[in-house]
C-alpha cells in the first residue's frame, strides 16, 4: 500500500558521498568563534542530553550530546550575540556572549511547572486536534523553498563496542510545505567514515537508514507517514497531558495502532502548540508487535544463513520556529537489534544510531542539481586518515561527540596504527 511504500523510502541506505559543494554555506573568509558549554537540570544536577542551543534573532543552531555538552561556532564579534537553550519540560535560558570568553560555566535549566487541566478547558477531541493542527500547515510552516545545512552522524555498535562511525555535513533543498516532499533532495558537502578494520565486526546486515531521513522522516512535510487521510484512521488517539517547548505549553496527544495491516505502524506521541497549533515535535516507535512486518520495514538486505530479529526501532522529529515561521530542526533514529548465524549457539546484539540537526537556514530558489542528488548507489571514502584531522570540519557547526564516542574513535585509531 502507498504508506508502506513511503514507510519503506522515507529510509535509504546510508552510503556517503562526498559531493562537490558548488554553493557553499560557509565562506572561508568569515570568522569564527567556537563556544562551548554543558547543560544541566537545576534540581539533580544530572547532565540534559540533546538540549537545543540556537542563536537569537537567527538561523544557526545545534543540539547537546548524550552528555549535556555542545561546541557552537558563532560569526566573530560576538558581544552583541545571544544564544538560547532549550529543552523539553524546562524553562528556556538566555545567554550573553562575551568577546575573549569561549567556555560558558555550566548552563542550569528549570523544570517547567505543568498545567493539566488546560486540556480539558480547551474541550477537543484529541482526533480532530491533530486535523485542525494538519489544516493549520500551509500556513504556519515556510511556504518558501529553502536550503537547510545539517550536520549527520550515523554510529554502529556491537554490543557495547562502536564498529562504524559516518559523519557527514548535508545540504538539503526544501521545496515549500504546501507540496509534497517528492523534489526535496540532499547531497554530501563533506562527509567521513570509519570503520573497525576487524573482519569480525563487519555488518553483515543491511538496514534502511541515511541522510536522506531529512526528507522522509520529516512527517509534517511527508504526511503518509502518519499525518495523510489515509493514515489517520489506522490509529486510535488520547490525551497525554501537557507540556512545555521553549516556554511554551504544549498538548501531548498519544496514538497507537487500531487496525491491523499487512506491514508494521506506529506508536507514540505528537506535540502540538497550544496556540499556534503547529506539530513541534514527533516521537513514535515501530510496533514489534509482529517481528515479519517489523523486520520487512528497516531490513534492506542480510545473508540467507543470518538470523535477525528486531529489538526497538524510535524516532525523533523536533521544529522550531524561525521569523514566525516552523522548520525542521532535529531528527533521530536508534534501532536495536539481534543477529545470530544458524547452528551459532549466542546472538550478538547492535545498536544504530543516526542524528541530524539543522544547522542553518537559507531561502534558496534552486534546487540541488540532480547530479549532485544523494543517491544510495554511491559509495562512500573509506579513507580513516581523515577522521583523525581535528579541523576536518572548519567553519560548519557539528553535533559534539560525546565521551563514548570520543574514546571509541581513539581506539579504532590506534587499531589502525597497528596495521
Amino acid at each position: 500500500m502507498k504508506i508502506y511504500k513511503c514507510t519503506l523510502f522515507c529510509l535509504l541506505l546510508l552510503y556517503l558521498v562526498p559531493a562537490k559543494a558548488t554553493d557553499a554555506i560557509v565562506k572561508d573568509g568569515d570568522k569564527y568563534v567556537t563556544i562551548s558549554g554543558v547543560v544541566r537540570d537545576k534540581s539533580d544536577k544530572k547532565v540534559l542530553a540533546y538540549a537545543s542551543i540556537s542563536i537569537v534573532g537567527g538561523t544557526e543552531s545545534t543540539v547537546a550530546n548524550a552528555d549535556g555538552e555542545f561546541s557552537f561556532k558563532v560569526k566573530a564579534p560576538v558581544e552583541n550575540t545571544q544564544i538560547m537553550v532549550s529543552h523539553l519540560g524546562y524553562l528556556s535560558v538566555r545567554i550573553h556572549l562575551k568577546d575573549g570568553v569561549s567556555q560558558l560555566p555550566t548552563i542550569w535549566m528549570t523544570p517547567t511547572a505543568l498545567v493539566l487541566d488546560e486540556v480539558i478547558i480547551d474541550g477537543y477531541n484529541p482526533r480532530e486536534l491533530v486535523r485542525k493542527a494538519i489544516r493549520k500547515i500551509p500556513e504556519i510552516y515556510s511556504a518558501e523553498a529553502n536550503r537547510l545545512t545539517g550536520f549527520y552522524r550515523e554510529t554502529a555498535r556491537k554490543r557495547r563496542r562502536y564498529i562504524n562511525i559516518a559523519e557527514a555535513v548535508v545540504d538539503v533543498h526544501k521545496t515549500p510545505y504546501t507540496e509534497n516532499a517528492g523534489k526535496d533532495r540532499v547531497r554530501i558537502l563533506k562527509g567521513r567514515r570509519l570503520l573497525s578494520p576487524k573482519v569480525s565486526d563487519t555488518l553483515a546486515v543491511k538496514l534502511l537508514g541515511g541522510p536522506t531521513a531529512a526528507i522522509y522522516l520529516d512527517v509534517v512535510k511527508n504526511p503518509d507517514l502518519l499525518l495523510s487521510e489515509e493514515a489517520l484512521p489506522l490509529y486510535e488517539f488520547h490525551w497525554e497531558g501537557m507540556a512545555f517547548i521553549d516556554q511554551r505549553p504544549q498538548y501531548v496527544i498519544a496514538f497507537r495502532p487500531q487496525v491491523m495491516l499487512p506491514y508494521a505502524l506506529y506508536y507514540g506521541k505528537f506535540y502540538i502548540d497550544k496556540e499556534k497549533l503547529s506539530f513541534t515535535r514527533a516521537e513514535f516507535f515501530l510496533d514489534m508487535s509482529d517481528q515479519n512486518k517489523a523486520t520487512q520495514a528497516i531490513l534492506y538486505r542480510k545473508p540467507f544463513r543470518l538470523r535477525f530479529k528486531p529489538i526497538e526501532v524510535a524516532y525523533m522529529v523536533n521544529y522550531v520556529e524561525h521569523n514566525g515561521k516552523t522548520y525542521l530542526n532535529y531528527v533521530r533514529n536508534e534501532i536495536h537489534f539481534r543477529c545470530d548465524w544458524k547452528r551459532k549457539l549466542f546472538s550478538t546484539s547492535y545498536a544504530v544510531v543516526s542524528e541530524m540537526v539543522v544547522t542553518d537556514i537559507k531561502p534558496s530558489s534552486a534546487n540541488i542539481p540532480l547530479r549532485e542528488t544523494f543517491r544510495k548507489s554511491q559509495i562512500f571514502s573509506d579513507d580513516a586518515s581523515l577522521f583523525f584531522d581535528k579541523d576536518f570540519w572548519g567553519s560548519y557547526n557539528i553535533i559534539k561527540p560525546d565521551e563514548s564516542l570520543e574514546k571509541a574513535v581513539d581506539k579504532l585509531r590506534k587499531m589502525y596504527d597497528r596495521l
